[in-house]
Protein backbone atom coordinates (compact mmCIF):
# COMPACT_ATOMS: atom_id res chain seq x y z
CA UNK A 1 0.00 0.00 0.00
CA UNK A 2 1.21 3.35 -1.35
CA UNK A 3 1.67 5.96 2.29
CA UNK A 4 -0.55 8.81 2.53
CA UNK A 5 1.16 11.81 1.30
CA UNK A 6 2.09 14.21 4.56
CA UNK A 7 -0.78 16.74 5.22
CA UNK A 8 0.81 20.50 3.40
CA UNK A 9 2.38 22.48 6.42
CA UNK A 10 0.48 25.79 5.45
CA UNK A 11 1.47 29.47 6.39
CA UNK A 12 -2.03 31.37 7.27
CA UNK A 13 -0.81 34.93 6.18
CA UNK A 14 -4.04 36.90 8.23
CA UNK A 15 -3.88 39.98 7.14
CA UNK A 16 -3.75 43.30 9.05
CA UNK A 17 -7.93 43.67 8.49
CA UNK A 18 -8.77 40.39 9.01
CA UNK A 19 -6.54 41.09 12.47
CA UNK A 20 -7.95 44.05 13.56
CA UNK A 21 -11.59 44.50 11.82
CA UNK A 22 -12.65 40.61 11.34
CA UNK A 23 -10.55 37.93 12.78
CA UNK A 24 -13.52 35.50 12.23
CA UNK A 25 -12.35 35.15 8.60
CA UNK A 26 -9.30 34.00 9.85
CA UNK A 27 -11.05 31.49 11.88
CA UNK A 28 -13.04 30.65 9.01
CA UNK A 29 -9.52 30.07 6.87
CA UNK A 30 -8.19 27.74 9.18
CA UNK A 31 -11.26 25.52 9.97
CA UNK A 32 -11.61 25.07 5.48
CA UNK A 33 -7.89 24.46 5.30
CA UNK A 34 -7.93 21.78 8.27
CA UNK A 35 -10.81 20.41 6.36
CA UNK A 36 -8.70 20.29 2.92
CA UNK A 37 -5.92 17.99 4.92
CA UNK A 38 -3.64 20.86 5.22
CA UNK A 39 -1.74 21.44 8.96
CA UNK A 40 -2.39 25.47 9.40
CA UNK A 41 0.82 27.38 11.18
CA UNK A 42 -0.20 31.19 11.63
CA UNK A 43 3.63 32.86 11.92
CA UNK A 44 4.30 35.15 14.92
CA UNK A 45 5.21 38.56 14.04
CA UNK A 46 3.25 39.01 11.06
CA UNK A 47 2.08 42.34 10.25
CA UNK A 48 1.00 43.98 7.38
CA UNK A 49 2.20 43.20 3.75
CA UNK A 50 3.23 46.51 2.89
CA UNK A 51 0.62 47.54 0.05
CA UNK A 52 -0.28 50.60 1.84
CA UNK A 53 3.17 51.99 1.74
CA UNK A 54 3.82 50.85 -1.52
CA UNK A 55 0.67 52.43 -3.08
CA UNK A 56 1.55 55.64 -1.75
CA UNK A 57 5.32 55.67 -2.86
CA UNK A 58 6.99 54.77 0.19
CA UNK A 59 9.26 52.18 -1.35
CA UNK A 60 11.86 52.06 1.25
CA UNK A 61 9.61 51.39 3.98
CA UNK A 62 7.92 48.89 1.65
CA UNK A 63 11.09 46.96 0.76
CA UNK A 64 11.63 47.15 5.27
CA UNK A 65 8.23 45.01 5.69
CA UNK A 66 8.78 42.59 2.49
CA UNK A 67 11.94 41.62 4.16
CA UNK A 68 10.29 40.59 7.57
CA UNK A 69 7.71 39.32 5.99
CA UNK A 70 9.58 37.13 3.17
CA UNK A 71 11.93 36.08 6.09
CA UNK A 72 8.29 34.95 8.59
CA UNK A 73 6.72 33.00 5.32
CA UNK A 74 9.84 31.19 4.17
CA UNK A 75 10.46 27.49 4.47
CA UNK A 76 6.92 26.75 4.32
CA UNK A 77 4.99 24.19 1.95
CA UNK A 78 2.36 27.12 0.85
CA UNK A 79 1.32 30.54 1.92
CA UNK A 80 -2.24 31.30 1.89
CA UNK A 81 -3.68 34.62 2.12
CA UNK A 82 -7.72 35.16 2.74
CA UNK A 83 -7.26 38.62 0.27
CA UNK A 84 -6.71 38.84 -2.97
CA UNK A 85 -4.98 42.35 -2.65
CA UNK A 86 -2.68 40.94 0.15
CA UNK A 87 -1.93 37.87 -1.97
CA UNK A 88 -0.93 39.61 -4.90
CA UNK A 89 1.22 42.24 -3.08
CA UNK A 90 3.57 39.09 -2.08
CA UNK A 91 3.24 37.02 -5.26
CA UNK A 92 3.33 40.02 -8.18
CA UNK A 93 5.35 42.96 -6.54
CA UNK A 94 7.05 41.40 -3.47
CA UNK A 95 10.09 40.32 -6.64
CA UNK A 96 10.13 43.82 -8.14
CA UNK A 97 10.84 45.29 -4.85
CA UNK A 98 14.13 43.42 -5.31
CA UNK A 99 14.72 43.65 -8.75
CA UNK A 100 18.08 45.02 -7.94
CA UNK A 101 19.20 42.74 -4.99
CA UNK A 102 19.50 39.16 -6.16
CA UNK A 103 19.84 37.41 -2.93
CA UNK A 104 16.90 39.31 -1.49
CA UNK A 105 15.25 38.48 -5.39
CA UNK A 106 15.84 35.15 -4.80
CA UNK A 107 14.08 34.94 -1.28
CA UNK A 108 11.13 36.90 -2.52
CA UNK A 109 10.94 35.10 -5.96
CA UNK A 110 10.71 31.59 -4.00
CA UNK A 111 7.80 33.15 -1.40
CA UNK A 112 6.32 34.40 -4.37
CA UNK A 113 5.93 31.78 -6.18
CA UNK A 114 4.74 29.78 -2.90
CA UNK A 115 1.56 32.08 -2.36
CA UNK A 116 -2.10 31.30 -2.95
CA UNK A 117 -4.98 33.43 -2.78
CA UNK A 118 -7.33 30.84 -0.26
CA UNK A 119 -10.01 30.19 -2.70
CA UNK A 120 -7.55 29.21 -5.58
CA UNK A 121 -5.28 27.08 -3.44
CA UNK A 122 -8.23 25.24 -2.12
CA UNK A 123 -10.02 24.56 -5.00
CA UNK A 124 -6.83 24.84 -7.53
CA UNK A 125 -3.94 23.14 -5.46
CA UNK A 126 -6.06 20.88 -2.92
CA UNK A 127 -8.78 20.09 -5.19
CA UNK A 128 -11.20 20.41 -2.15
CA UNK A 129 -15.23 20.88 -1.99
CA UNK A 130 -16.57 22.10 1.32
CA UNK A 131 -19.38 19.91 2.77
CA UNK A 132 -21.41 22.90 4.71
CA UNK A 133 -24.78 24.51 3.82
CA UNK A 134 -26.50 27.78 4.08
CA UNK A 135 -30.16 28.46 2.82
CA UNK A 136 -29.47 31.46 1.33
CA UNK A 137 -29.52 33.45 -1.26
CA UNK A 138 -26.04 35.24 -2.23
CA UNK A 139 -24.11 37.61 -5.11
CA UNK A 140 -20.43 37.85 -5.36
CA UNK A 141 -18.31 40.76 -6.13
CA UNK A 142 -14.78 40.33 -7.51
CA UNK A 143 -12.42 42.01 -5.90
CA UNK A 144 -10.14 44.72 -8.22
CA UNK A 145 -6.93 42.78 -7.15
CA UNK A 146 -7.60 39.28 -7.17
CA UNK A 147 -9.38 39.23 -10.71
CA UNK A 148 -6.74 41.34 -12.44
CA UNK A 149 -3.60 40.67 -10.58
CA UNK A 150 -4.43 36.72 -9.50
CA UNK A 151 -6.99 35.67 -11.94
CA UNK A 152 -9.86 35.19 -8.98
CA UNK A 153 -12.57 34.31 -10.83
CA UNK A 154 -14.65 30.83 -10.83
CA UNK A 155 -12.78 29.30 -8.07
CA UNK A 156 -14.48 30.76 -5.22
CA UNK A 157 -17.56 30.38 -7.36
CA UNK A 158 -16.74 26.95 -7.72
CA UNK A 159 -16.33 26.30 -4.09
CA UNK A 160 -19.86 28.18 -3.51
CA UNK A 161 -21.56 26.18 -5.39
CA UNK A 162 -20.94 22.96 -3.17
CA UNK A 163 -22.80 24.86 0.26
CA UNK A 164 -25.93 23.15 0.10
CA UNK A 165 -28.70 25.40 -0.07
CA UNK A 166 -26.61 28.50 -1.02
CA UNK A 167 -28.39 29.94 -4.49
CA UNK A 168 -25.80 32.61 -6.40
CA UNK A 169 -27.75 35.33 -8.36
CA UNK A 170 -25.40 37.34 -10.85
CA UNK A 171 -24.46 40.76 -9.86
CA UNK A 172 -23.98 43.50 -12.55
CA UNK A 173 -20.87 44.77 -13.20
CA UNK A 174 -19.33 41.82 -10.43
CA UNK A 175 -16.34 42.83 -11.79
CA UNK A 176 -16.22 46.48 -11.61
CA UNK A 177 -14.16 48.70 -8.77
CA UNK A 178 -16.31 48.94 -5.42
CA UNK A 179 -14.86 52.61 -4.68
CA UNK A 180 -12.29 51.13 -1.88
CA UNK A 181 -9.03 51.12 -3.55
CA UNK A 182 -7.39 51.16 0.04
CA UNK A 183 -5.64 54.28 0.03
CA UNK A 184 -7.76 55.81 -3.22
CA UNK A 185 -10.84 56.40 -0.80
CA UNK A 186 -9.32 58.62 1.23
CA UNK A 187 -7.79 60.46 -1.57
CA UNK A 188 -11.02 60.84 -4.13
CA UNK A 189 -13.82 60.28 -1.18
CA UNK A 190 -16.59 62.07 -3.51
CA UNK A 191 -15.15 59.65 -6.47
CA UNK A 192 -15.19 56.73 -3.91
CA UNK A 193 -18.54 57.27 -2.88
CA UNK A 194 -19.65 58.06 -6.38
CA UNK A 195 -18.58 54.21 -7.36
CA UNK A 196 -19.90 52.78 -3.75
CA UNK A 197 -22.80 54.20 -4.74
CA UNK A 198 -23.66 52.08 -7.88
CA UNK A 199 -21.91 49.19 -6.36
CA UNK A 200 -24.75 49.30 -3.73
CA UNK A 201 -27.61 50.26 -5.65
CA UNK A 202 -26.35 46.80 -8.23
CA UNK A 203 -26.08 44.92 -5.17
CA UNK A 204 -29.94 45.47 -4.07
CA UNK A 205 -31.16 45.19 -7.55
CA UNK A 206 -29.43 41.16 -7.34
CA UNK A 207 -32.13 40.44 -4.94
CA UNK A 208 -29.69 38.65 -2.97
CA UNK A 209 -29.93 38.14 1.18
CA UNK A 210 -25.68 37.82 0.86
CA UNK A 211 -22.83 40.22 -0.56
CA UNK A 212 -19.64 37.71 -0.36
CA UNK A 213 -15.99 38.54 -1.96
CA UNK A 214 -12.83 37.90 -0.98
CA UNK A 215 -11.37 41.19 0.26
CA UNK A 216 -12.46 42.30 3.53
CA UNK A 217 -11.54 46.14 2.22
CA UNK A 218 -14.05 45.77 -0.36
CA UNK A 219 -16.67 44.31 1.94
CA UNK A 220 -16.10 46.75 5.10
CA UNK A 221 -16.59 49.61 1.85
CA UNK A 222 -19.95 48.10 0.82
CA UNK A 223 -21.48 47.14 3.79
CA UNK A 224 -20.66 50.49 5.16
CA UNK A 225 -22.42 51.73 2.33
CA UNK A 226 -25.58 49.55 1.96
CA UNK A 227 -25.86 49.87 5.84
CA UNK A 228 -26.00 53.81 5.19
CA UNK A 229 -28.25 53.19 2.09
CA UNK A 230 -30.76 50.92 4.67
CA UNK A 231 -30.35 48.04 2.77
CA UNK A 232 -30.70 44.69 4.52
CA UNK A 233 -27.97 42.95 2.29
CA UNK A 234 -25.58 41.47 4.99
CA UNK A 235 -21.93 40.99 3.59
CA UNK A 236 -19.74 38.05 4.30
CA UNK A 237 -16.00 36.90 3.57
CA UNK A 238 -17.01 34.34 1.02
CA UNK A 239 -14.75 31.85 3.28
CA UNK A 240 -16.78 32.03 6.26
CA UNK A 241 -19.52 30.74 4.08
CA UNK A 242 -17.28 27.85 2.35
CA UNK A 243 -16.07 27.15 6.23
CA UNK A 244 -19.75 26.59 7.55
CA UNK A 245 -19.42 30.26 9.24
CA UNK A 246 -22.12 32.16 7.48
CA UNK A 247 -24.53 32.23 10.32
CA UNK A 248 -23.18 34.40 12.36
CA UNK A 249 -22.87 38.23 12.56
CA UNK A 250 -22.41 39.78 9.16
CA UNK A 251 -19.72 42.11 9.28
CA UNK A 252 -20.38 45.49 10.89
CA UNK A 253 -23.10 43.59 12.94
CA UNK A 254 -22.63 43.57 16.63
CA UNK A 255 -21.36 39.97 17.64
Amino acid sequence: MTPAAPAPRVALFVTCLVDLIRPRIGFAAIRALEAAGCTVVVPAGQTCCGQPALNSGARDEAIAIARRTIALLEGHDAVVVPSGSCAATIRAHYPELFEHDPAWLARAEAVAANTYEIMAYLDEVRGWRPDTALAATATYHDSCSGLRELGIKAQPRRLLNHVAGLSLTPLKGAETCCGFGGTFCVKYPAISNAIATEKAAAIDASGADLLLAGDLGCLMNMAGKLHREGSPVRAFHAIEVIAGMGDGPAIGEAS
